[in-house]
């Protein structure tokens, strides 16, 4: 048995070992945790400044479909390579779509044709027809068809053509059977000989 005093001193000394363990237990926990953070926070840094791997992007779908695939399935882009050329719908379908004008005109099919020479005139004068000659005009005069007969007249030596209206009687020289007016015969290039021969095609009487 010691005295009070050592007893006092003794209870005080284990005080403070017992306060020195618990303090130096509570550093090295907190220097174990800031150490462990630091490790942490660097990986965490180096995850993040890592580059990340490109995927490349998927085309989803979209949530709503476009004018073009609403209600029905789309029909497949055409190959560049084959292109087919679209077919002509029936004419019920197109609601009768116009045939395209024919390039070359029909000649018509001449009632009668023949040869002869032609002359010309350019004189004012009244035609057997009742109305004035107008050398201007695309007429000509002939013995026997109708009035109003239309007659187109080919050279033979040029091969150029004009229908003319028949509204006259002549020529009353021996050979010729069309006296043209001066617009006709200028029209088939004979003009400067007066009198060629010609082929006729009636095409209609009166």
């Amino acid at each position: 048995m010691g005295s009070p005093v050592r007893r006092l001193l003794r209870a005080r000394l284990r005080t403070i070992l017992i306060i020195s363990g618990a303090t130096a237990a509570v550093l090295t926990l907190g220097a174990f945790a800031l150490v462990k953070g630091d490790g942490s926070a660097t990986t965490a840094q180096a995850a993040h400044t890592a580059p990340k791997a490109t995927t490349p992007l998927r085309d989803e779908p979209r949530a709503e479909p476009t004018r073009a695939g609403r209600g029905k399935t789309r029909s497949p882009e055409p190959s560049p390579a084959r292109t087919k050329t679209p077919e002509r719908k029936a004419d019920t379908e197109t609601g009768h779509m116009p045939k395209p004008e024919s390039k070359k005109k029909k000649r018509k099919k001449a009632v009668a044709s023949g040869s002869c020479e032609a002359s010309y005139y350019w004189q004012g004068q009244m035609t057997a027809s009742g109305e004035k000659f107008d050398p201007s005009e695309l007429t000509a005069a002939h013995k026997t068809l109708p009035m109003g007969s239309k007659v187109r007249v080919t050279n033979k030596s040029n091969d150029r053509s004009v229908t003319v209206r028949i509204n006259d009687r002549g020529p009353f020289v021996s050979g010729r059977c069309l006296d043209l007016s001066r617009a006709a015969m200028k029209k088939v290039g004979g003009t400067g000989s007066g009198v060629i021969q010609v082929r006729y095609e009636v095409l209609s009487r009166g």
